[in-house]
């Protein structure tokens, strides 16, 4: 007699891995303390109508009392199966980054998160609790490394002189033909200078 396979049902959450610029011009990643004693991430279960970066950004906010946080883009989705109460689950977790330049932690006690630490790649990625979570801590890393090496992007010159008038968006159309001499109009490209 073969032994009946239960199927897995699924769950879906979202976290985000917040990282915050040094003046040295490195990042480091913030990891929380969860109620069963393993550091990982800020996470959640979507509410309601909530899409995964919403969700990430609520359980984030949440759980470490960030109130300056800045949504960075997708990093990934993570998925692993487990029991939990004689169920069989298979979750989803989307995973976000986002960055916090200066806001306070306050762990969310009520929760279960009861610290926190702010740390260097290499050093978060060895006190991670969860071997799935490192690659997306090394995707974020990435992340994170090209977003402080653009710093704040090019600055502007300053200049002394009457900033340029910018130019007026072009509304014509212009002909274009196609591979056959037919003739059709199309909306020509807008240009403005930038002052």
């Amino acid at each position: 007699m073969s032994k009946k396979k239960s199927k897995a049902e699924r769950e879906v959450s979202a976290g985000g891995i917040v990282f915050r610029r040094q003046s040295d011009r490195s990042a480091r990643f913030l990891l929380i303390r969860d109620p069963y004693e393993h550091w990982g991430f800020p996470k959640g279960h979507l509410e309601g109508e909530e899409t995964p970066a919403e969700a990430a950004l609520r359980e984030s906010a949440e759980e470490t009392g960030l109130s300056d946080l800045a949504l960075h883009g997708p990093i990934r989705i993570i998925d692993w199966h487990f029991r939990f109460r004689g169920r069989y689950i298979h979750k989803f977790c989307h995973f976000f980054l986002f960055e916090s330049p200066g806001a306070d932690v306050v762990p969310q006690l009520d929760e279960g998160i009861t610290d926190f630490r702010w740390l260097l790649l290499d050093e978060a990625l060895e006190l991670l609790s969860y071997d799935n979570a490192r690659g997306v801590l090394k995707r974020a890393g990435e992340m994170a490394r090209t977003l402080v090496a653009m710093g704040a992007g090019r600055p502007r010159r300053q200049s002394h002189s009457a900033p340029a008038p910018a130019l007026a968006p072009i509304q014509a159309e212009a002909p274009v033909s196609d591979s056959q001499g037919e003739t059709s109009s199309t909306p020509a490209l807008s240009e403005t200078a930038d002052p």
